[in-house]
């Protein structure tokens, strides 16, 4: 390697007296991306990164086999409205998936053929501009959708002419993170709008929505005000009108606490333009989802009482209702899993009203058939392909005997599969339309305790047919809960291997099939995904005993998985690589600072760093139930006390570590990458050309959405930096 020195970074003797805490900020100047010195840093960054990236073997076999993988596309479940479906496609080659439509008979005969209504490349060759949501009236005719730019994710809302595929309606803007929630006719819509820049305080512009009537083809400005006056700053909202338009269901959740306030008005009772909102939950640590079955009755997905969700059911016509009493269980929580979905079938085919449910027990994904009266198990469960992911349960909104869902695990690319609850088979509905050779692969799911004693669960996926585990077992053949992996066979050695987590969010890292998994393993190395606590994979439970005091059981899971890839031998510490972002790049930068000899390598992606000022950025304030805010004296003490700008310690051997960060990111200001980085090449013993710190920037991209071309890039600059590192032979 040929670097010899990092760009200069200035260290600004900057204090800040917090709740009694002496808190240096060295690097507080990086912040001001506008600067001219922070230009001229990132400057130097760029020069870096591009120094160091030419150094890296196998960049380019590793891009074109990610592109390969990237071939086999994607389809989604159909959404249908009557007889015409809405749904995703992406083909081989395609930059974005696009949103096409058909009229489908129910014998199964084509009445319209497929046609594209929304193709984000025919919007924007330059492949910046997504599609961010999308929404059918009730009738299928016309169609809200959002689109943004260049990553921000600041979507502009437009309705389409279904028939004519001509915009009739729009451009709204503010309209960020919004649902459309039709009225009956496809006249009239609910949905959230922040408020105007100069109508809220300076610094604020991303919070402050409300939830407005919007008539179409009517000017935004006169959309009527239905809700949010008064409330929290941050809150989101969700909308929801049931198929009769009777019901009209908001509920909000302040950013992204675990928790919401329900409301619900009968629009048969009071005007669509001041419906009469009956509070249903308020005040409640407990989120529930509610939606209005064909049945007339209100059916309640609810962690209220149950961790790991159940199913309600509470009948309007109850004296009860909306009280917490006139709620009843249709599914009860099951003690071991954890329920995510499901869809109600009662159409005139069938002797009795069924429920299909999705569930994940330690993160892999199951579907059951319910009597719907009494919650009794119909039949075995559906057989699914393998040990995967089942998302998008849905059925037809009017009724019927049908489901479609779809399924993915790390060696499938997604695929649709439809229930027919008449026969009760299972068929594949549509594939993902490219053709790819998908390697031999082996997953494995690993037990093991944490730091407290707490069982931890991994998926360790490697190439079939190496040398390891001495059972023999092959492919996706997955070990339950037992201490898989110890008993390597004699001709196995260690791997170099990236062990991913994110913990946070109550998001639920699931088997999936991902391009730069597939393209790690075919390459010879290990590719481990954590079930860390913070997560949803055992429940809600197990989302709280990872957040606010309790964040530091996140960064004690991860460290002993990473410990566990070692006793065990799939590696060792000089051939292990650690990587995670946003959330997960908070992970990762807690793991570097805390356990610098943990691993060689690291990729911090998008990350948050700097825990005492990241609400002040982004949609920061948003995450403070999550973490805890700086504000507060005791909260202030459990940020400080992993925060990983602040516990880089000068003269330690640091890892590797590639930032990467996107100018386009609206939600995690790329700031923390940049002073993180530059804490870090300060601070590192390590030699430049050893284990280099580097920061690789992106423009005219954010934080979510991307093109195939730009996650070909970004994947391939990631697995070649953790390859050179880790010793992967490519």
């Amino acid at each position: 390697m040929t670097v010899v020195s990092y760009p200069a970074a200035a260290r600004q003797d900057i204090h800040e007296r917090l709740h009694g805490h002496d808190i240096a900020d060295p690097y507080r100047w990086l912040e001001d991306a506008s600067s001219e010195p922070v230009q001229a840093w990132q400057t130097a960054q760029d020069e870096l990164w591009s120094q160091v990236l030419g150094t890296l073997p196998g960049r380019e076999r590793l891009a074109a086999r990610l592109a390969q993988f990237q071939n086999a596309g994607l389809v989604s479940p159909p959404v249908w409205r009557e007889d015409r479906q809405f749904y995703l496609r992406r083909e081989a080659g395609q930059e974005h998936a696009v949103l096409y439509t058909a009229v489908i008979a129910a014998d199964g005969t084509t009445v319209e053929a497929e046609r594209a209504l929304i193709d984000p490349m025919r919007i924007d060759p330059s492949g910046t501009t997504t599609l961010d949501n999308w929404q059918p009236d009730h009738e299928g005719r016309l169609l809200a959708y959002q689109v943004s730019e260049g990553g921000r994710e600041e979507s502009v809302l437009r309705v389409l002419d279904v028939s004519t595929g001509e915009d009739v309606d729009g451009p709204i803007d503010r309209c960020r993170y919004t649902e459309v929630a039709w009225l009956p006719g496809g006249k009239a819509f609910y949905f959230a709008r922040r408020l105007a820049p100069g109508e809220v305080p300076a610094g604020e512009e991303q919070f402050h929505r409300r939830v407005y009537l919007h008539r179409v083809g009517t000017p935004a400005e006169d959309d009527v005000l239905i809700h949010g006056q008064g409330l929290d700053k941050v809150n989101y909202y969700g909308v929801v009108v049931s198929r009769d338009g009777r019901w009209l269901i908001i509920d909000a959740s302040a950013g992204t606490a675990p928790r919401n306030d329900v409301w619900i008005a009968d629009l048969t009772a009071s005007e669509e333009a001041t419906p009469d909102l009956q509070v249903l939950q308020e005040g409640v640590d407990a989120l529930v989802g509610v939606r209005a079955g064909n049945d007339g009755r209100l059916y309640l997905i609810t962690d209220r009482d149950a961790p790991r969700w159940r199913l309600a059911v509470a009948d309007p016509a109850n004296p009860a209702f909306p009280g917490y009493e006139s709620w009843h269980d249709v599914l009860p929580e099951d003690p071991e899993a954890v329920l995510g979905n499901y869809a109600l079938l009662d159409g005139p085919e069938l002797d009795r009203p069924l429920l299909v449910a999705a569930r994940t027990r330690h993160a892999v994904s199951e579907v059951s058939v319910h009597d719907l009266a009494t919650g009794t198990v119909v039949g075995d469960r559906l057989a699914l392909p393998g040990l995967g992911a089942v998302t998008g349960l849905r059925g037809r909104p009017g009724g019927g005997h049908e489901a479609w869902f779809s399924y993915t695990d790390h060696a499938t690319p997604p695929v649709v599969l439809h229930y027919d609850a008449r026969t009760g088979a299972t068929r594949t509905w549509a594939r993902s339309p490219g053709t790819v050779d998908v390697p031999d692969i082996r997953t494995e799911q690993v037990a093991f305790p944490s730091a407290d004693g707490t069982t931890i669960r991994m998926l360790v996926i490697s190439r079939a047919g190496d040398d390891q585990a001495g059972d023999d077992q092959a492919g996706n053949d997955q070990a339950g809960d037992d201490q898989a992996g110890n008993d390597k066979d004699a001709g196995w050695e260690p791997r170099p291997t990236i062990l991913y987590g994110y913990g946070g969010f109550n998001v639920s890292l699931v088997p999936a099939y991902s391009p730069l998994t597939l393209t790690w393993v075919e390459a010879g190395g290990v590719y481990a995904v954590a079930s860390l606590r913070g997560g949803s994979e055992e429940g809600e439970e197990w989302h709280r005993a990872g957040m606010r005091e309790r964040k530091q059981n996140v960064f004690d899971d991860f460290a002993a998985a990473g410990r566990k890839l070692v006793a065990d031998r799939w590696t060792t510490t000089g051939q292990l690589a650690v990587a995670g972002g946003s959330n997960g790049g908070l992970l990762v930068g807690a793991t570097i600072t805390q356990h610098p000899d943990l691993c060689t390598a690291a990729v911090c992606s998008a990350p948050l760093l700097d825990m005492v000022r990241y609400e002040r950025f982004g949609l920061g304030e948003t995450w403070n139930d999550e973490y805890g805010t700086a504000a507060d004296p005791e909260e202030l003490g459990w940020l400080l006390g992993y925060s990983p700008y602040h516990h880089v310690q000068g003269g330690t051997a640091y890892p590797a570590v590639l930032f990467t960060v996107f100018d386009g990111d609206t939600r995690v200001d790329p700031l923390h990458a940049r002073k993180m980085c530059a804490a870090l090449q300060f601070a590192t013993s390590t030699p430049p050309g050893q284990r280099p710190i580097v920061l690789r920037r992106e423009g005219d991209v954010g934080h979510g959405q991307r093109s195939v071309s730009r996650n070909v890039a970004l994947a391939g600059d990631q697995l070649a930096f953790c390859a050179a590192y880790t010793g992967l032979a490519l």
